[in-house]
Parts: structure tokens; C-alpha cells; sequence
């Protein structure tokens, strides 16, 4: 028996029986609380998939009639395909960008990985909407499309692959920055040429990051509701299908089969992605050395030339939006004026919507990140029983699995029946702010558990010795020192929640509509200038938060944690 084992045999035998018996009971307390928020809403959504209208059971009636359908057949091959597209181009284009930023001496690297930023901070309506300004029957750039429409697969192309590519560029950075110097010191001393060690070395470095932002950027766009609903036109995909089907024919049976049909294409991404980071190998050890490019004109230029066309476009409809915003009335009054921002006046949702947003946000922030704390915490460092903390786990990780759409109508399925206890929540902000917190829950959950391993277990150990429990360790000892995760999850909280737009649209009621659900309604009324001043005052909202964030984490840096600045 290792000395590893005998250790946690005399930990738990040191416990008491009352100890013992309170973790049991966190453990399934935690378990119903993620089945509750995740398993049972998905149970639901299955169920009344074999459902007719009368709540009979159908078997795979529904299913047929869906794969029978020639029109719901060619949104899944739409949707295959504009996904496929938009992967193979922000994977370039991140890649490019990526690579220049970590193998060049380009000025002001910072700005140029700030700005590529940007999308994160605006619901995907906002590119779609500028898109139409600047491509649009009176856009400013129409000529640009040669007779083409931008409403349509195009369209579509545009706007997802400026909202995704940051997605895919954080990854790919985050692979290309950690190349071995030795390898390219070695590829000199072998006078190799530039482009065969950019095939032997970075590129075989960077191949899972690269198959990684491929399943990301896929996974977004197929779930995407946001940008085929404002510029897709007639061109129809699996999310705006959901969305016709829930909201436009009131067909919930047929909206919970394409919400499987949808689900599925996930979930075999959500596969290969976890296969693939199963497979992935160290990169990066003790005797490592960071690759610092060396100076060199001619590659710092071309790398120029690449950035700036992508940094340029990305600039274009963040600016546009921004402009229209502000302009009275478009083409024909280009002077500046607030009347867009009257949204009391518009068909929307009003100025309360926005108000609503940032309530659902701050909410969202602060219960997600507390929750979603306190059980990685229990589930890494004070379970007992070893199949209780697998099931948390795989609950922990399904929402990623599960696009927005879904979860949304799955809540509607399952909080909406009148045998549910929990049925008064819906239609009220409770609802929202727990739809928003299981959307996002997994990300937050693994950023906890990945500063959770990276603190000292002796920590824990020297604690246990004095007699404390695992409670008050949570408290004095791990939540100081992960102060700064804490503080990362609760402001990628708040801007997500801000931005979403997918994982609420079933789920508003007139009194709880949110600024991003303002914006596709203001958009179905055609009042496209006020839609574009609420998304951009959604943008300016998370462009404070972040802020915000950078300011809190200054001062706990240097305040409270100054010892992470202290000098080795």
C-alpha cells in the first residue's frame, strides 16, 4: 500500500461521523442542485421531443416528420455548411494573426492583442447589424459585393467569423507562445530555411491548438442564433429554425427535435475536443527556453501586412456600429444626434431593458461565482466519496456540450409545468440569471479547478493538523489565495451575461426583457439604428467592466497579494 494511500485512509479515519455524514450530504445536495439547473431541463427537452401536442407519447413520429421535411433537411446541410466555412477561415486568419504577434518584432504587440479583443465584449447582433450599414442596399461599401447580397450565406460568413475569431485567436496564442527556443536554435545551427521550420517545428507544436480553435470555432457557429437572425435572410439555419419553430409557430415538439438534431453535431465536437486534449503532450519544461524572435525587417513588415487588414475590418464594423448609432437618419441625415438612444420611444424594450441586462449580470456575477466556488472547491479538496465526485465532474462539464438554444427551451419544458415546485420562477429574473449561470457554468468551473491544483496540498495539511475544518479552510485559506480567479470568473460572468442573447430569448417576460433581446426585437421593427445604439451601449457596458476588472486586480495584486509582485 502506497504511502499516498495510507495517508488518506488516516485522514478519513480521523474524520468524525458527523464530518463524514455533512460531506455525504453537501455531495448529493450539490448533485440535485446541477440536475435541477442541467440534467432535468434536458431530460425534459427529450422527453417532449416523442410528444405530440397533446403530451401523448409518439416515439419517433416527430423525428420523422423533421428528416421528412425538405425544408428543415436544408437548414441542417445550411448550417454544416456556413459552419464549416466559417471554421476554415478564423482558424487562418486567428492563426496568422496569433503567429505574427508571438514570431515578430512588430510595435505595439499589446494594442494589436487588445483590440483583437474587441468582439468579446458585444452581443453577435452587433456585427450583423453593421454588416447591413456598411454592405446593406444603402451601404456605404456595397459595391464591394459585386451585385451580391449581404443578406444571406455571406452575410451570415461576415459577422460569425468577426465574433468567433477571437475565440479561436486566444488559443492559438496561447500554443504559439509556448515554442521551445532550443528547437529554432537548433533549426539555425542546421542553416534549415525559414519555411521548413515553420513545418517541422511550429507548426507540429501548435497542431492541438490548432484542432482545438477548429472544435471551438465550429461549436459557435453552428449554436449561433444571433447573426443568422438579423442578416441571413432567407437562408436558413438549425438555431433560426428553433426559434421559428418556438416562437413563430408555437410548435414546441418540433423546436425540442431540431434542438436534438442541433445537439448532436455539439456533442461529437464536445468528443473529439476532450479526445484531443486527452491526447495533447508537454510542450514546455523545466529547461525550456521562450522563443524571442530576433529582429528582422522584411518578416516585421509582411507580418504588418498580414495583421492590419484583419485588425482594419475588425475596426470597420465595431466603428460603424458606433457611428450609426449616432446618426440621425441614415443616408440622408448624417448629423449627430442622441435620437437613437431614446429607447422608451422604440419597439423594444426600452431603456428598463438595459437596466434589466445589468441587473441580470450583476446577479449572474455574483451567485455563478460563488456557487460555482464553493463546488469545485468541495468536489477537489473535501469529498469523500469518489463516484459522487465523478458525477459532479461530468455535471459540471455537460453544459459546454449543450448550446444556449437548447438549454433555454429546455428550461422552458421543464420550469413551465404546473407539477413543477419550482414553476412560480418562471418568467422572472430568477430564471434568467440560473439559465445564464448553467450556460457558462463549465468554463468558470475549470478555471477554479485549475487554480485549485495549482495551490500546495500541504496547505490543507498543515490546517487538518490544527483541527480546522474543511469549511473554514475554504474561507481563511484557498478563497484568499484564488482572491484574483475569483475575481476573473466574476467579471467573464458579467460580460457574458451582458452579451448573451441565444440562452435567454425563451425565457423573457415583458418585465424582464434584456438589452440584447431589445436588440433583435428593435431589429424585427425595423428600427435598425436603435438596435445598433443598444448593442453598442451593451459593448460600452462590458468595456467598463473590464476596466473594472483590470482595476481590482491591480489593487489585490499589489494590496493584498503583494507577494506575487515580490522578486524571486
Amino acid at each position: 500500500m502506497t504511502t499516498l494511500t495510507l495517508n488518506l485512509l488516516s485522514w478519513f479515519n480521523g474524520l468524525s461521523e458527523t464530518d463524514r455524514t455533512i460531506r455525504l450530504f453537501v455531495q448529493l445536495g450539490v448533485i440535485g442542485a446541477l440536475s435541477v439547473a442541467i440534467l432535468l431541463p434536458l431530460f425534459s427537452l427529450l422527453s417532449k421531443s416523442v410528444e405530440d401536442s397533446d403530451g401523448h407519447f409518439v416515439g419517433l413520429d416527430n423525428f420523422l416528420t423533421y428528416f421528412g421535411s425538405q425544408g428543415l433537411q436544408q437548414s441542417l446541410s445550411n448550417s454544416l455548411f456556413i459552419s464549416l466555412v466559417v471554421t476554415l477561415i478564423v482558424v487562418v486568419c486567428a492563426f496568422l494573426y496569433a503567429y505574427v504577434l508571438t514570431h515578430s518584432r512588430i510595435p505595439v504587440k499589446g494594442l494589436f492583442r487588445f483590440l483583437a479583443m474587441l468582439p468579446l465584449l458585444a452581443p453577435s447582433l452587433l456585427p450583423a447589424i453593421a454588416l447591413i450599414y456598411i454592405f446593406g442596399k444603402q451601404g456605404f461599401l456595397r459595391e464591394w459585393l459585386f451585385g451580391a447580397e449581404i443578406y444571406g450565406p455571406i452575410g451570415i460568413v461576415m459577422g460569425s467569423v468577426f465574433w468567433i475569431f477571437p475565440h479561436a485567436f486566444m488559443i492559438l496564442y496561447t500554443a504559439l507562445r509556448q515554442n521551445d527556443a532550443r528547437l529554432y536554435e537548433s533549426a539555425n545551427a542546421l542553416k534549415t530555411s525559414a519555411f521548413r521550420t515553420f513545418m517541422t517545428v511550429t507548426l507540429p507544436n501548435a497542431r492541438y491548438g490548432l484542432i482545438s480553435a477548429a472544435l471551438v470555432s465550429f461549436t459557435l457557429m453552428i449554436t449561433d442564433f444571433g447573426v443568422p437572425k438579423v442578416i441571413g435572410g432567407q437562408y436558413n439555419v438549425l438555431a433560426t429554425d428553433i426559434y421559428k419553430q418556438v416562437i413563430g409557430q408555437q410548435n414546441f415538439q418540433m423546436g425540442a427535435v431540431v434542438s436534438l438534431v442541433l445537439l448532436a453535431p455539439v456533442l461529437l465536437t464536445f468528443v473529439a475536443q476532450r479526445y484531443v486534449e486527452s491526447k495533447q503532450k508537454v510542450t514546455v519544461t523545466s529547461s525550456s527556453k521562450p522563443y524571442l524572435p530576433s529582429k528582422k525587417l522584411s518578416r516585421d513588415l509582411l507580418g504588418l501586412l498580414v495583421c492590419l487588414p484583419i485588425l482594419a475590418s475588425m475596426l470597420l464594423v465595431v466603428g460603424t456600429a458606433i457611428y450609426a448609432s449616432f446618426v440621425t437618419y441614415w443616408p440622408y441625415n448624417l448629423s449627430f444626434s442622441l435620437n437613437n438612444y431614446q429607447f422608451d420611444l422604440m419597439d423594444g424594450g426600452g431603456w428598463a431593458s438595459f437596466g434589466n441586462s445589468l441587473q441580470m449580470a450583476a446577479w449572474t456575477a455574483l451567485f455563478g461565482t460563488l456557487l460555482i466556488w464553493f463546488v469545485a472547491y468541495f468536489n477537489e479538496r473535501a469529498a469523500q466519496n469518489v463516484l459522487l465526485k465523478r458525477i459532479v465532474h461530468a455535471l459540471a462539464i455537460l453544459p459546454m456540450a449543450v448550446p444556449g438554444m437548447v438549454l433555454g427551451l429546455a428550461y422552458i419544458f421543464f420550469f413551465n409545468q404546473p407539477n413543477n415546485p419550482l414553476n412560480s420562477v418562471y418568467g422572472t429574473m430568477t430564471i434568467l440569471v440560473l439559465c445564464t449561470v448553467a450556460h457558462f457554468y463549465t468554463v468558470s468551473h475549470l478555471t477554479f479547478l485549475t487554480a485549485l491544483k495549482q495551490l500546495d496540498k500541504s496547505f490543507d495539511e498543515a490546517a487538518e493538523s490544527m483541527k480546522v475544518g474543511w469549511f473554514k479552510r475554504f474561507i481563511n485559506v484557498s478563497t484568499p489565495l484564488c482572491l484574483l480567479t475569483i475575481v476573473d470568473v466574476f467579471f467573464y460572468m458579467f460580460i457574458n451575461a451582458m452579451t448573451t442573447v441565444s440562452a435567454v430569448v425563451f425565457l423573457y417576460s415583458p418585465n424582464t426583457i434584456l438589452a440584447s433581446i431589445s436588440v433583435l426585437n428593435m431589429d424585427d421593427a425595423g428600427d435598425l439604428a436603435p438596435a445598433a445604439a443598444m448593442a453598442v451601449l451593451i459593448m460600452a457596458a462590458c468595456a467598463s467592466a473590464r476596466l473594472l476588472h483590470w482595476l481590482v486586480t491591480e489593487l489585490i495584486s499589489r494590496y493584498l497579494q503583494p507577494w506575487r509582485n515580490r522578486a524571486v
